[in-house]
């Protein structure tokens, strides 16, 4: 294709678009991602997942700790790339590595761009409500998913999706959107189109402190939460001291007098009081035990009645 292209990914929701550049016939002379790092309970070392299916396919692997320093730049320049692709690579690029290819730098973003720029816009469109996101191709500039937009495909967000569901078809669609649009840039058939600034919301990476329940909020809110926090950080809240983690929960009808917090344990069912309406958990893990379906712990959870989560 006479196309050098460099290639800037980190996690799992990478892996596709690399791979399907490299099945599209492009040249890939190098790929760019983060350390490796320690992880998990036993501080394993562990490469980027875009690092495996790279070194799997032979592309040349670059782990630099940032990738703005003049060293690096100078590295990048002996790659001589015509353009630079990124997806979820969790630096921002300065202007030096902007300019370096002549047909500029793409990313690809899981939004609808202006909306939920940032670095966890899976997660924040799930808690948030959103029935719709997609993915954005856009030209990147020294802002933040502020540069000019190329493409864009919208996707129906599922009911019962979490933000690991959402992501895997996120990645595909973006994978495909990519090969898409890059064949038309390149082909000089693709007029950008600037972001309008006033729809812009944000969406910041997630905290450990994301997951923490607020039972005053409302059985739908939480339900959402609940989902949005799959696979990291896990919705949770405390029962007896011990922290509860909560995987899958449903909105059900329940008349009742409780204040937020406050839980009826039977012995097929857990449902808890909200600031508007009732939650019933369908999946948990008491910490010190197994994750598992509601039913299952309640066979060996001896406590019944009424019990308060905070």
């Amino acid at each position: 294709m006479g196309t050098k292209l460099v290639f800037m990914g980190t996690p799992r929701f990478a892996v596709p678009s690399l791979r399907a550049l490299r099945e599209a016939g492009y040249e890939i002379s190098g790929v760019i991602t983060q350390p490796d790092r320690r992880k998990g309970r036993g501080k394993k070392v562990v490469p980027p997942p875009i690092k495996e299916t790279a070194l799997a396919l032979g592309i040349p692997v670059y782990q630099p700790d940032n990738p703005n320093t003049e060293d690096f730049l100078h590295q990048l320049a002996a790659l001589s790339p015509n353009i630079i692709v990124t997806v979820a690579f969790g630096h921002l690029l300065k202007k030096q590595i902007l300019n370096l290819p002549p047909l500029g730098c793409l990313n690809v973003h899981a939004s609808l761009l202006p909306k939920y720029r940032g670095a966890a816009p899976i997660a924040w469109a799930i808690f948030n409500g959103e029935e719709v996101t997609g993915v954005t191709i856009m030209k990147m500039d020294e802002g933040m998913d502020t540069g000019p937009i190329l493409a864009v495909q919208k996707e129906a967000i599922r009911p019962d999706d979490t933000t690991e569901t959402l992501s895997q078809r996120l990645s595909e669609i973006g994978a495909e959107l990519i090969v898409e649009t890059l064949r038309e840039w390149l082909a000089g058939r693709i007029t950008p189109l600037p972001q309008d600034p006033s729809q812009a919301t944000y969406a910041p990476p997630l905290t450990k402190g994301d997951g923490k329940i607020d039972w005053t909020r409302s059985a739908l809110e939480i339900e959402r939460q609940i989902r949005a926090m799959i696979p990291w950080p896990g919705a949770f809240t405390t029962i007896e001291g011990k922290i509860l983690k909560i995987f899958k929960a449903k909105v059900v009808d329940m008349a009742d007098d409780l204040k937020p917090g406050q839980s009826i344990i039977t012995d097929d069912a857990w449902r808890v009081v909200t600031g508007n309406g009732t939650l019933e958990l369908s999946e948990i893990q008491l910490e010190g035990k197994k994750r598992q379906e509601i039913h299952t712990f309640l066979k060996g959870f001896k406590s019944r009645g009424m019990l308060t989560l905070s």
